[in-house]
């Protein structure tokens, strides 16, 4: 099975268009060669109609093509009305995504007056109780039936009214059924989604597209990577068009980075029509980062970080890349991309890190075999931090590039290695994109019999002149986080962001991000919505401010039940509204405290992480080193 034409160069995936709303009045079209699609969530109340035109239109104002309201109700989805003639009343013909889960009465009622409903096939027609059951096959198509009946009369108003469908898969929201048959993973994922396209596909209703999104960078990766695969095997009238998104990213550098390792690594393998960032912060701020995000994919699939080669992000699409991708195929002057398509240096579908002996990098500090992934800088970075760095701070330099004993290597051309025990890095200034040029790397290792420990640089070539903070972080976040996803790289160096101490943060924050290491407390969080029975952003500030110190110890912050349980598993403990005020405290997806009061609900969470042994207080250990981001 292969997700893309070919690992090493870029081409994007040809979907079939999917039309939301009126073409003539507004409209938009997702798939083709239309350019990426950018997306946004409303955080206000559905019954506020005042306030979800306003944020409507702050998003529009700030690039947003397509606008989803939750409709958690029949009375929110009638709502929906209201909403919508007020835009349409303004002169805004944005078009409008409502939201479902559990209730198809309300998918029935919003698809009445919105362009387009997405529903999540894991609670649309299943109420999730974690039950334990072996199903029989006649029992297994006994509830496909039952599905069929509850999601067919949405299929067919759909069709009716021209309206469009995202069948959007949570890794937190799998049915009982599909957990029971494939457990809690992406192919688990991908069959749920499956089995709801069937059905529309039986009733010849083609207008929709699909998602696959996880808290975990990697699990979305290898969903997106998944459901590709099985769209090819099923055959070529499956080029549905896929949206893409990290769900429950959380917010600041944390969240950018974990969306930029997801949705950018599938970018750049030509993957996406569309995108949400889903970020714990006011809305336009998502516009934001899509818009950053999408104008650095032609920097890093043409082999140039040259701002001048790119051309600006609203006419990106499958041509403007394809001139420049052609012009680095010639480069190669041979058929070295050929000689190695069939050899993919990574299996696709299933994460592991690429086997590698155990080499000593520095003085004490070991990289590859089992050994964590390290953090390299260069002497300059080196000279700059190294005096604020405490022994025992989890943030510090482990290796100075200059000093090592490193091969740097021109995958497209022969070389020869002498030892597994030398480092590996790509050589500078090679006309290749870093992620291509890694891969190629990690294959023609491969060729040669070798499993030298690879260090992976953010980039190969430089800007003139210094690239922006946020910028140096998202391409960094793009290419490191695409290649250890891929189970490639034993250490890392960053050499896009210019300061010093931002980039040695930047590199630990992308490996915490990856699933690579652990110095800090991890926070799963959602990015609110009408559904949310809290302020999420300052209940996450507080929560923050009270247990950033608990280095290794993963906090999901969910505005409510919806995907918390699931999506928030791999999560030590849970904060999650249980109702307006109440909030109920988890210890891994199981609930052990219900109804606390808001106010009380912070200290209780402290105690909860204090009974299970996983408490330090703040002063225990010593302070990082006051290292800026």
């Amino acid at each position: 099975m292969r997700y893309c034409e070919s690992p090493y160069l870029y081409r994007r995936r040809k979907s079939r268009e999917v039309v939301i709303g009126d073409r003539d009045k507004g409209g938009v079209v997702v798939g083709g060669d239309h350019p990426i699609v950018k997306q946004s969530m409303l955080t206000c109340d559905t019954m506020d109609t005042a306030a979800c035109v306003k944020q409507t239109l702050e998003l529009v104002e700030a690039g947003c093509q397509l606008v989803r309201i939750t409709a958690p109700t029949v009375k929110d989805a009638a709502n929906l009305r209201n909403i919508v003639a007020e835009l349409r009343a303004r002169g805004c013909n944005v078009p409008i995504v409502a939201d479902i889960h559990f209730k198809p009465e309300a998918a029935m009622e919003a698809a009445k007056w919105v362009e387009a409903v997405r529903i999540n096939p894991g609670n649309y027609a299943d109420k999730k109780k974690f039950a334990v059951k072996e199903y029989t096959d006649e029992e297994y198509a006994g509830e496909l039936k039952r599905l069929d009946e509850q999601f067919t009369p949405l299929v067919k108003r759909c069709q009716e009214l021209k309206r469009a469908m995202r069948i959007g898969t949570n890794h937190g929201s799998l049915s009982d059924r599909i957990m029971n048959r494939y457990g809690d993973s992406p192919l688990g994922m991908v069959e749920s989604a499956l089995e709801f396209a069937r059905i529309c596909r039986k009733h010849d209703f083609h207008n929709f597209k699909f998602s696959m999104k996880s808290s975990n960078p990697k699990v979305m990766i290898e969903c997106y990577r998944l459901l590709v695969a099985r769209f090819e095997q099923e055959g070529p009238d499956w080029n549905y068009p896929i949206h893409l998104g990290v769900t429950e990213a959380g917010e600041g550098e944390d969240g950018r980075i974990k969306s930029a390792i997801g949705i950018g690594s599938l970018l750049c393998d030509g993957l996406g029509d569309t995108i949400r960032v889903s970020l714990t912060e006011d809305s336009p701020r998502e516009i934001e980062v899509c818009n950053d995000l999408l104008s650095q994919i032609p920097q890093l699939t043409v082999g140039s970080s040259k701002r001048e080669t790119a051309e600006p992000v609203q006419r990106f699409n499958d041509s403007t890349i394809q001139r420049f991708n052609d012009s680095t195929i010639q480069r190669f002057n041979d058929s070295t991309i050929q000689r190695f398509n069939d050899q993919w240096p990574f299996d696709p579908f299933h994460y592991e890190r690429r086997p590698t002996p155990e080499i000593e990098l520095a003085d004490g500090v070991k990289c590859g075999g089992e050994q964590t992934v390290r953090v390299v800088v260069t002497r300059a970075t080196w000279d700059k931090v190294a005096p604020k760095i405490h022994p025992k701070d989890d943030v510090k330099p482990e290796a100075i590039y200059e000093e090592l004993n490193v091969l740097e290597a021109d995958p497209t051309g022969d070389f020869e290695v002498n030892c597994d025990t030398q480092l590996v890095t790509v050589k500078d200034d090679l006309p290749l994109p870093p992620i291509t040029a890694y891969r190629l790397l990690s294959a023609r290792l491969q060729r040669l019999g070798r499993n030298n420990p690879i260090l992976l640089k953010d980039c190969l070539t430089f800007d003139p002149v210094s690239l922006e903070p946020k910028i140096a972080l998202l391409r960094a976040s793009v290419v490191l986080g695409s290649l250890l996803a891929d189970g490639i790289g034993d250490a890392i160096l960053i050499r896009g962001e210019s300061g010093a101490g931002q980039s040695l943060r930047l590199a630990y924050n992308i490996l915490q991000a990856a699933g690579c290491r652990s110095f800090k407390t991890d926070y799963v969080a959602c990015p609110s919505c009408g559904r949310t029975l809290f302020d999420l952003q300052t209940v996450t500030a507080r929560i923050k401010a009270r247990t950033d110190h608990l280095k290794g110890v993963k906090i999901a912050i969910m505005g409510c039940i919806v995907n918390g349980p699931g999506e928030m598993a791999d999560a030590d403990f849970g904060y999650v509204g249980g109702a307006p005020g109440k909030i109920n405290l988890y210890v891994g997806k199981t609930a052990v405290k219900f109804n606390i009061p808001e106010v009380e609900a912070v200290d209780r969470l402290v105690d909860l992480i204090r009974e299970h042994g996983k408490w330090v207080e703040p002063g225990a250990k010593e302070q990082p080193a006051p290292v800026a981001v």
